[in-house]
């Protein structure tokens, strides 16, 4: 069993796409904690195992991996650094002693960067910061030292915060100064920063001798033992077969038996015959455990306090499948089948609010791709899903109905400015901060309810050719504003089923932009394109030409057609309006109106 002071727990801690990720696999590589031929040596992310995670490029769920360094034993800790996620960075801080703050040199602090830094020093964790990227074209690493140093004088609930150890650093090739460096060829690598946790990041206190006290942070499972209960062990020790108090939230009391012990090596978990505090361990035989119960000694129950994850901002409506080609795509079809994997993924996932309403259900996270990539792994196990419009979450304060506010910061060449301004301005989005640069890109910073970023991102990027970059954080809420109009054009609908002919689709390419290409199945009521006008029309894609003899051979062969535009998850969800919905199926993202027929809809539209 390790001595506490032999032990360090480190979060690493970033806005998204500041290099954290990449750092970790340097610090791990660096350790010896693979072998030179093993496949890890040459892999990026290594931490990033989901597959949503590879494909984005982006932390879904924190990780922990511990390597040896020195006679001591690391545990570092991996957090998402999209504030959609932030819930997994707000429940994993609590098992570390310290934090690694990533910051790009060029991009300086960002929203999120506000966040997890405002959560790790309202823990009482110690800062290290480490200025990553400085080898950018466009590094400002002095200015973004600056900028940091100002976000701590922000933050900072103690005066020793102040005083925090800053590193340079280019993480995809494992190298780290204590100094800035005049020549970033130098050789390098990153024993500056295993020294740093060493000596800047306290060891975890707490004996082993006390009475055993742990923390649920996550859980896992898998097919052998089942599930693991994940925490640091805040005092006392825990041995495979020991009898603990499980106390729940409420502080309700409960017997359990620990069955075996496992501590992190490198990637993995090894089985251990004890484990003491400052330990982060995994724990099987506690079927039943959640997220925030407490693991006591039974002599001894105390109970730690509660973490405190804040609300959801954004909620959608999942049902089974209603459409005419529910069934055909999918191995999960019933209401039945599909709240028995919401219950499961609330076990996990604490940003997550379930509410049960008849054979639908209400699904609240923390934003749009929080939700996204919830529905993204449902429809990949083979799940037919039918989804609602998102909707802000609102909540009463003081007897007055509020809802949740987002700063929101765009980057953007100088020739866009006016787009954005423009279409932010439509959506009663307050301008707080213009920042020019040097190098042709503006910083535009707006603060504006969460319900009029709905759709925005698509928008902009198309307005802006790509080249916008947007970033968001909730900020707090304020009192309900006006309604804001639909920005969006009318839809093109299909006025019959079939399958989908180069004849028809150039009429609908005439009226607008078509979303289906031929040969593509179709039902009445299935959107198949966006209007040119305000107003919804009817079209009939799948009309044949009709034969007559003096049809010149092959007319319909030249005909051409431009690429159909075809909506991701995210962009669907920002598409569709109240009156219509999401089919999601493991093959197919459709959209469709609520009411199928234009009888359905005329009555809908008069109630």
């Amino acid at each position: 069993m390790r001595k506490p002071s032999a032990i360090r727990n480190v979060a690493i801690i970033a806005h998204v796409d500041h290099g954290k990720t990449t750092l970790v696999d340097g610090l791990l590589k660096q350790s010896k904690t693979f072998r030179d031929n093993q496949a890890e040596m040459d892999q990026t992310t290594i931490l990033d195992t989901g597959d949503l995670e590879r494909e984005r490029g982006i932390t879904i769920s924190a990780k922990t991996a511990a390597v040896e360094y020195e006679g001591h034993k690391i545990n570092i800790i991996d957090t998402p650094g999209h504030a959609d996620f932030s819930g997994e960075v707000e429940r994993t801080l609590g098992m570390a002693d310290g934090v690694l703050l990533i910051v790009d040199a060029q991009e300086g602090p960002m929203p999120q960067t506000r966040f997890v830094l405002a959560k790790a020093l309202a823990l009482g964790l110690t800062p290290i910061v480490v200025i990553n990227k400085i080898d950018k074209r466009d590094a400002r690493t002095a200015d973004t030292e600056r900028e940091t140093g100002d976000l701590f004088l922000d933050l900072a609930v103690k005066d020793e915060q102040l005083e925090f150890p800053t590193y340079y650093a280019i993480g995809r090739e494992g190298k780290a100064w204590r100094e800035l460096p005049e020549d970033l060829e130098s050789d390098g690598d990153l024993t500056p920063i295993f020294q740093a946790i060493i000596e800047q990041i306290p060891a975890p206190t707490g004996s082993a001798n006390e009475p055993l006290q742990l923390l649920v942070t996550a859980l896992d499972w898998d097919s052998y033992q089942g599930k693991y209960a994940i925490g640091r062990i805040v005092r006392g020790s825990v041995k495979p077969g020991m009898p603990v108090a499980r106390l729940d939230r409420d502080g309700k009391r409960s017997d359990a038996k620990i069955d075996k012990v496992f501590i992190s090596k490198g990637l993995g978990r090894e089985e251990t015959d004890a484990a003491g505090a400052g330990e982060i361990v995994q724990l099987t035989g506690l079927a039943d455990v959640r997220i925030g119960e407490t693991i006591a000694a039974p002599e001894q129950p105390d109970a730690l306090p509660v973490m405190e994850i804040e609300s959801p901002t954004l909620q959608i409506a999942v049902g089974p499948n209603t459409s005419p080609f529910a069934g055909k795509e999918g191995k999960y079809t019933t209401s039945r089948q599909i709240g028995d994997r919401l219950r499961q993924e609330l076990e996990t996932n604490v940003s997550l609010r379930v509410e049960e309403q008849g054979t639908t259900f209400l699904v609240s996270g923390r934003g749009e791709l929080h939700l996204s990539v919830l529905v993204e792994t449902m429809r990949r196990e083979g799940y037919e899903l039918e989804i609602g419009r998102p909707q802000v979450v609102t909540k009463e304060e003081d007897g007055k109905t509020v809802e949740p506010v987002e700063e929101l910061i765009v980057e953007v060449p100088e020739e866009y400015v006016g787009a954005v301004t423009s279409e932010l301005g439509q959506r009663k989005a307050e301008l707080k901060h213009m920042h020019p640069s040097s190098k042709g890109v503006t910083q535009l910073t707006y603060r504006l309810p969460t319900r009029a970023l709905l759709g925005v991102r698509n928008v902009l990027l198309t307005a802006t050719k790509g080249t916008a970059v947007m970033n968001s954080l909730l900020v707090g809420y304020e009192p309900v504003g006006p309604a804001i109009r639909q920005l969006r054009n009318g839809v093109l609908i299909s006025a019959t089923a079939g399958e989908t002919v180069i004849y028809s689709l150039k009429v609908v390419e005439e009226r607008g932009t078509p979303f289906v290409g031929p040969g593509t199945k179709v039902y009445e009521g299935m959107i198949i394109g966006l209007n040119r006008r305000d107003d919804d029309m009817e079209i009939n894609a799948c009309k044949e030409k009709k034969l007559t003899n003096v049809r010149a051979s092959g007319t319909d062969m030249t005909t051409q057609l431009t690429p159909f535009t075809q909506l991701s998850l995210e962009e669907a969800l920002d598409f569709i309006e109240n009156d219509e919905l999401l089919e999601v199926t493991p093959q197919s993202l459709r959209m469709r109106k609520r009411g199928l027929t234009m009888l359905e809809r005329k009555r809908a539209a008069k109630t």
